[in-house]
């Protein structure tokens, strides 16, 4: 694993702001306009004026560090609350041990991880690796807040192979007895952190995470926007050995850890050609086998069970909004043959996925063929319809019934609304899917994999100055 160190958070001060829950966010890619607004007037130092603030009537041009817009006011607001002593600066270098105790489908979880400052690598150039594919249109805006700011307000989240927890189990067995501060976000997640600044237990943890690699579990565009950043301050002279800049800050969870957990992304699209479920079935001929599983939107936690059941990469579950019918559809050999060839520039493990054979086969080969096969296709899954993402099947049932309400597209942008075509019900990758892939040196298409519930932003902030 590459070089992970303590350091000296900035925090806030509770005296200052109450309650820990009244001044977190959730990261900047899952708040709409709804929770922005809510976490707006939740306190007036919620970090969400740093991490997304609002456009404002008369706003400047974002790329004028000079003018007045979102990037400079979440500065403006950093330098004010650390002035104020809103924000204070930890004493002494630390390690964050960082719990999320949430409940999901009626059980109770706790993932466990902590927070280090980790030094930055090129991917493909050493131990740690990207699993999805990115946006530019993240990884510009993350790139203006960060040269405004000069910090990491939300962590990278970070997979690490350790069978046994040891890691972790150190860290828990030094915060023993220790009281957390403790916060709830808006879904109920419960959020504790303890502070461990002992250095001989700091050393050992170094030491076990040594050898290891890293898998980007989320945060693909903020860690490729601390890779730029650092670039930006070498190509002026400004980056020294060092310097802050050639650290990010990693929230670090191991594979065993029990309360780990992957959620589905399911997809509806709009601008591909209506169609009922003969029609489907025609259209994935051969590549599938098919069978109508009834009518009606209401349908898909039916599907879904099944589905998640048989817990097979290849089945996916179909609405063609035409007739409003599920289809249940498994690939069969002459499908992965197909497959094989139009994305033999990828390994098995890739092909085999659910979402690469829906996006690649299905929606890109079979419903909406592409006049220019790429190899580099995935990258923001630029050449196919732009699907709406939900997790749940009850958000399925929801998008589909309301589907002539505007939505947000993939991007945030708002849509013309309409109906959606179709409906697709796909199963997550798995850890070792991540782990196998990333080691191929490979990307899985956008939105592989939902890893519940998101880390918070607020709990500390990495200087980078």
């Amino acid at each position: 694993m590459p070089t992970i160190v303590p350091f000296r958070a900035l925090r806030y001060d509770l005296k200052q702001v109450g309650s820990l829950s009244n001044v977190i966010c959730p990261p900047y890619d899952v708040i709409d306009a709804e929770l922005q607004s809510k976490l707006y007037k939740l306190h007036p130092a919620n970090v969400i004026r740093m991490e997304l603030n609002r456009d404002e009537p008369g706003d400047g041009d974002i790329n004028n560090p000079a003018a007045n817009h979102r990037y400079s006011r979440a500065a403006k607001f950093l330098q004010n609350w650390r002035s104020e002593g809103v924000l204070y600066e930890e004493a002494k270098p630390a390690v964050y041990v960082y719990h999320q105790a949430f409940e999901y489908a009626g059980q109770k979880h706790t993932r466990r991880g902590f927070m280090v400052r980790c030094r930055l690598e090129r991917f493909g150039e050493g131990k740690i690796y990207p699993h999805e594919e990115t946006l530019s249109g993240p990884k510009a805006d993350r790139l203006l807040l960060t040269r405004a700011c000069r910090v990491n307000l939300s962590q990278i989240f970070g997979l690490f192979p350790d069978a046994e927890n040891a890691a972790q189990n150190l860290l828990e067995k030094a915060v023993a007895g220790q009281t957390p501060v403790e916060a709830t976000d808006h879904l109920g997640v419960v959020h504790r952190m303890w502070t461990v600044i002992d250095e001989a237990v700091i050393k050992q943890l170094v030491e076990l995470m040594g050898p290891k690699p890293m898998f980007i579990a989320d945060g693909h565009h903020r860690y490729e926007t601390a890779c730029n950043y650092q670039d930006e301050l070498a190509a002026a002279g400004r980056l020294t050995p060092d310097h802050a800049a050639n650290y990010v800050l990693m929230m670090c969870v191991g594979m065993s850890d029990p309360g780990l957990l992957v959620l589905p992304t399911h997809r509806l699209f709009r601008g591909l050609a209506a169609m009922d479920s003969k029609q489907l079935t025609e259209k994935l001929g051969s590549n599938f086998t098919t069978r109508v599983a009834g009518e009606g939107a209401d349908l898909a936690p039916t599907v879904w069970g099944e589905i998640d059941k048989a817990a097979e990469q290849g089945t996916l579950g179909f609405f063609t909004g035409k007739d409003e019918r599920w289809t249940v559809a498994k690939v069969t050999d002459a499908g992965r043959k197909r497959m094989a060839e139009i994305a033999g520039e990828h390994s098995a493990d890739w092909q085999g996925l659910g979402v690469s054979l829906l996006h690649r086969l299905v929606v890109e080969t079979l419903l909406h063929p592409s006049p220019q096969p790429s190899p580099t296709r995935g990258e923001g899954e630029k050449d196919l319809p732009k699907p709406k993402y939900v997790h749940t099947v009850d958000e399925v049932v929801e998008s589909l019934e309301q589907g002539d309400a505007a939505t947000r597209d993939a991007t945030g942008v708002m849509g013309q609304g309409g109906r959606f075509e179709l409906a697709a019900l796909v199963m997550p990758a798995t850890v070792e899917h991540i782990r196998q892939i990333s080691q191929h040196n490979e990307r899985m298409p956008a939105k592989s994999t939902y890893f519940y519930p998101k880390l918070v932003s607020g709990l500390v902030i990495n200087l980078l100055q």
